[in-house]
């Protein structure tokens, strides 16, 4: 069911309290995508089974929604970057970056 930007961000909030890390922003990372699949699990290598790593994807009404919930969170220090996404991209994607993922991400920055 495709949701409204506060109906997102408040999913989220709550998904975070679960964290231990979860008022540290800076250790989890948002974005928006058409293809849950290609870019979360996929590129971003985030595992797919329940447990084995934080995520959390909900799906907005159309893009604009989805890049409002983005860029709220991107303010509040989360990781990640806005301008992304096609007009399709209506997935909200967060998840806890691990230790592997920090490393992939450090590798792959430009100085």
């Amino acid at each position: 069911m495709a949701l409204k930007a506060q109906e997102i961000a408040d999913a989220i909030y709550e998904h975070l309290k679960k964290d231990e890390d979860g008022n540290n922003y800076s250790k989890f990372y948002i974005g928006i995508t058409n293809d849950i699949e290609r870019r979360l699990f996929g590129e971003h290598n985030v595992p797919k089974e329940q447990g084995a790593a934080w995520w959390i994807i909900k799906e907005a009404i159309n893009k604009n929604t989805a890049q409002k919930v983005e860029e709220h969170f991107l303010n509040r220090g989360m990781q990640g970057d806005t301008g992304g996404g096609f007009e399709d991209s209506v997935w909200v994607y967060c998840y806890k970056i691990s230790r592997c993922q920090q490393g992939l991400q450090a590798l792959f920055k430009h100085p």
